[in-house]
């Protein structure tokens, strides 16, 4: 179908779905916070239904972008809607599928990464014979548009897995993963693609890169296998294009991929860090408050490691943290208040920092 054609439909049926939503959102009871919750106060949620995850904000914090499988789609495109959840609008191109979204620091272009030229059909789903495992597909590559989806333009040429891309509060550099290599690792450019420089170098999968607010540090998530059995497992999944999560830790350094230093070392799946506006603490989900590594939790810790902190207690998935761009809100992506399997919507909470003194 004609990408233009698509993308009047979509907005057309998205229009009947803001306002249904709307709608719902005044009338759904608020999802109660867990009593040990005392960072989060005044919850909200604004999305109803569907797979909703990695929702960041807008420079100006009016917007929100995220990925989302929804409607009839049958794997994630990219939307952005307003802060409080309403008029949600699909921006890419409704082909192929996509991840990882970002606004520029203008507000005016967003970047995201796609399989769309490869084909319009979703790619094949994982293997999970040998497990649980992200795959990595070798069609994805890294494009930015306006915030309209317009005037969408390539930023990776390579035949292999680029994407997570995210942007430094300057807009000088995109930081992001790729295969390119042979190994996963992080890399940054020029916001044109060009200027491409490697900046982690050790065996293991780097991914999930944020600037800090002032730039002058990054933040992710890596696996460093070991052992020469590690290694040779790391290496048999990652030849075909896929790696398993289950024990990743945070990493943070400089915004050139110096001075790295290690935050947690659990053995657990730790994922989707994030700076505070300080730069001096990372909220990060982890599965290492259950046993069973079922339940993933948010997290808090500083950037020495110090100060281990649990934010979160619903005994669902609870991740993909952002501070809005004041510091006064939280933006995250929860499993609570689902009412299908599966389901996973976008909540926004006032954050506490000093819980004891602030009341609830």
């Amino acid at each position: 179908m004609n990408v233009s054609i698509l993308r009047l439909l979509s907005a057309s049926l998205l229009l009947c779905g803001s306002l249904y939503a709307t709608e719902v959102q005044a009338q759904a009871e608020v999802p109660p916070l867990h009593e040990k919750e005392v960072h989060l106060r005044n919850i909200r949620q604004l999305t109803f239904g569907g797979e909703n995850a990695e929702a960041y904000w807008s420079a100006d914090g009016k917007q929100l972008i995220l990925q989302s499988t929804r409607d009839d789609l049958e794997c994630d495109q990219i939307f952005i809607m307003d802060a409080d959840g309403s008029n949600p609008r699909m921006v890419s191109t409704g082909e192929g599928r996509t991840t990882c979204a970002y606004f520029f620091p203008d507000g005016k272009r967003i970047v995201y990464s796609s399989t769309h030229l490869a084909s319009s059909d979703c790619p094949a789903p994982p293997d999970f014979s040998k497990g649980y495992v992200w795959k990595l597909y070798p069609s994805f590559d890294i494009f930015t548009a306006d915030t309209n989806g317009d005037h969408l333009e390539r930023l990776t040429m390579h035949d292999d897995y680029d994407a997570e891309a995210t942007i430094a509060p300057d807009g000088s550099r995109i930081i992001f993963t790729s295969l390119r290599n042979g190994d996963l690792d992080l890399y940054t450019m020029r916001p044109d693609g060009s200027d491409v420089r490697r900046i982690t170098h050790e065996l293991g999968y780097d991914g999930g890169a944020f600037y800090s607010a002032d730039g002058k540090k990054i933040v992710w998530r890596a696996s460093r296998p070991r052992s020469a059995e590690e290694k040779a497992a790391y290496q048999e999944l990652l030849e075909e294009h896929a790696i398993k999560p289950g024990a990743l830790e945070v990493f943070v350094a400089d915004a050139d991929g110096s001075n790295v230093v290690q935050l947690t070392e659990n053995g657990s799946a730790n994922f989707c860090p994030f700076f505070f506006p300080d730069g001096e603490r990372v909220l990060f989900a982890s599965n290492m408050g259950d046993p069973k590594g079922r339940n993933f939790d948010l997290w808090m810790v500083r950037t020495d490691g110090s100060g281990l902190e649990r934010v979160t207690f619903d005994p669902t998935f609870d991740a993909f943290p952002m501070f809005s761009p004041d510091g006064r809100h939280l933006v995250f992506a929860s499993n609570r208040n689902s009412k299908e399997r599966h389901e996973t919507n976008i909540f926004v909470a006032e954050w506490v920092d000093a819980p004891a003194s602030a009341g609830r």
